[in-house]
């Protein structure tokens, strides 16, 4: 099996850690084409082991669960985004930083990434196990952003709701974006343009203070 180079592998990691990379992405890429092939729950973690021809113990070296294994490439992405934020020194609003944080990690991700997201999005939209799944790495996503968030500000976010609320208005837009992004990609084809992504995430970002302050008069203002 031909394996492309995961994103962000640096060339002058060590082998074994190369295999490493190449082995966890193996497994991951045979898990998202059987699930979408024969269906979650058809596809049983022995199918899975035996067709990468691996151990079961192998596997949960690298993955904590089937559903971790389906949901890899949006695992890449919300660890990408994580990193950057950790990497985040603000100074300015909050909002645009984690903006710019976002289309940053989609930047960095591997040029089939957007692929198998779509193809991930697909297969969560009709395995109820999946969305749960995303519901709750979403969430720990969220704790984490704004832990680091309390962090570089100095504010615990159980006192001051603002940072809560930030982090929930970024993902609420990446959620939207995403969203839009996949829309508009099914209605025009073509590739899967990763910076179209960016964008439309953008717009969500960019439309939050407007929504805050969405009133039917300012409806009536927009028409």
């Amino acid at each position: 099996m031909t394996v492309e180079p995961l994103g962000n592998e640096e060339p002058a990691l060590p082998l074994r850690e190369r295999k490493k990379l190449r082995t966890r992405r193996v497994l991951a890429d045979t898990a998202l084409r059987m699930f979408l092939e024969r269906g979650f729950d058809e596809t049983t973690l022995e199918d899975l082991v035996n067709t990468v021809e691996v151990s079961v113990r192998t596997f949960f070296r690298y993955y904590s669960s089937k559903e971790e294994v389906a949901m890899a490439a949006e695992g890449e992405l919300w660890e990408a985004y994580a990193a950057e934020v950790a990497r985040l020194r603000i100074s300015g609003p909050v909002l645009p930083r984690l903006r710019d944080c976002y289309a940053h990690a989609v930047r960095g991700l591997s040029e089939d990434w957007a692929e198998r997201y779509l193809a991930t999005r697909r297969l969560a939209a009709r395995t109820p196990a999946l969305r749960v799944h995303h519901a709750g790495t979403t969430q720990d996503l969220h704790e984490r952003l704004v832990g680091m968030l309390e962090d570089e500000l100095g504010i615990d976010g159980r006192e001051d709701v603002r940072l809560r609320l930030i982090g929930e208005m970024a993902l609420a837009s990446v959620r939207y974006g995403t969203k839009n992004w996949m829309r508009t990609r099914e209605h025009r084809g073509g590739s899967d343009d990763t910076e179209t992504l960016i964008t439309e995430v953008g717009r969500a970002f960019d439309a939050l203070p407007s929504a805050l302050a969405l009133s039917p008069d300012t409806l009536a203002r927009s028409g």
